[in-house]
């Protein structure tokens, strides 16, 4: 995006448009999903993601907000979120701490010779690398979030792939997530991520290279030996090696210069402010610096659980209808 096009992106949406989102994505819902605030910041989530990866592509004006500036203006703007403004404040932080709460599921995918697994890098600069997964929807089974957060963010279907026993998982703080191993895929695959603005990259990296976990206290086993990111990678990289051990007579992961992690799949312009929707893939190009089924991992378990202020909620939808349509 050009400097020019950045400069004009300071106009904050619309009373109308900020209604049609309401009553598309909170509204619209169904009955369920509007029972507590929880749920419904959820639904203020969608809706923010489709107003930045697709409303602010129609109109090069509009600015760029956070969630919690975007969750702002819906309870201000929206007749069906504006009796609770007062209490913003605290619905968020409730939000905030149930989400890091919701379990995350996805995949280890891992090529023919058990010797590198794909990862994804996020879209915001300095985002780490991690394994292609997401968050559960209410009532979702494990291993079908798994194949939907994997074709979303790498366009590979493993449906057919997954073994539902066939999973590595630890805890985190309170979130509990759970990757399913997916073996023996070619390296020419063709990976691309389905969604806008959400994976940068797509690489294959070598698993001897991804540093491990330990227990020192200092951060560095957060990042591999060419000082990469990979945060919500370590975890697993002890146990993957173990199943690959297990399942691999041939497995020797030992390191190979010539068979770094490779590029296959890259934003043409690689950042968060591109105006273009940032799906394109480049040629391949090296990276310039680049335990057994169903174990659980206990890494930590700390926080306290979420607030409870709002958690009888009950959000009245018939009477919000009525009020806007007289």
């Amino acid at each position: 995006m050009s400097g020019n096009v950045r400069s004009q992106r300071s106009t904050l949406p619309s009373q109308e448009l900020l209604d049609d989102l309401c009553s598309r994505f909170v509204l619209n819902a169904p009955e369920e999903e509007l029972q507590s605030f929880e749920r419904i910041l959820f639904l203020v989530e969608q809706a923010h993601w489709f107003y930045e990866d697709n409303t602010m592509e129609q109109n090069l004006t509009l600015k760029s907000l956070t969630l919690r500036e975007f969750t702002s203006l819906m309870f201000q703007s929206c007749a069906a979120l504006r009796p609770y403004i007062s209490q913003i404040d605290d619905i968020y932080k409730d939000f905030t701490t149930y989400k890091i709460r919701v379990p995350v599921t996805g995949a280890i995918i891992l090529d023919e010779p058990f010797e590198r697994c794909l990862l994804v890098k996020g879209w915001k600069p300095g985002a780490s690398w991690s394994f292609p997964r997401g968050k559960k929807n209410k009532d979702e089974e494990d291993h079908k979030c798994a194949v939907r957060e994997v074709w979303e963010e790498t366009g590979f279907d493993v449906a057919d792939r997954i073994h539902v026993d066939q999973y590595l998982e630890v805890v985190i703080g309170q979130q509990r997530m759970r990757l399913y191993i997916i073996a023996g895929v070619k390296e020419e695959t063709q990976f691309a991520p389905q969604t806008k603005k959400e994976i940068s990259e797509i690489a294959w990296h070598r698993v001897d290279e991804l540093p491990v976990a330990s227990n020192e206290t200092s951060s560095s086993h957060n990042r591999g030996p060419t000082g990469m990111k990979y945060f919500m990678v370590w975890p697993f990289v002890g146990p993957l090696k173990n199943w690959i051990s297990e399942h691999s007579a041939s497995a020797s992961l030992k390191g190979d210069s010539s068979n770094r992690g490779t590029t296959v799949w890259k934003v043409k312009h690689n950042t968060a402010s591109s105006s273009s929707s940032g799906l394109g893939i480049s040629p391949a190009a090296t990276l310039q610096s680049s335990s057994s089924s169903g174990d659980i991992i206990q890494i930590v378990h700390s926080g306290e659980p979420p607030g409870s202020s709002f958690r009888n909620f009950r959000f009245d939808r018939a009477s919000i209808i009525q009020k806007l349509e007289t």
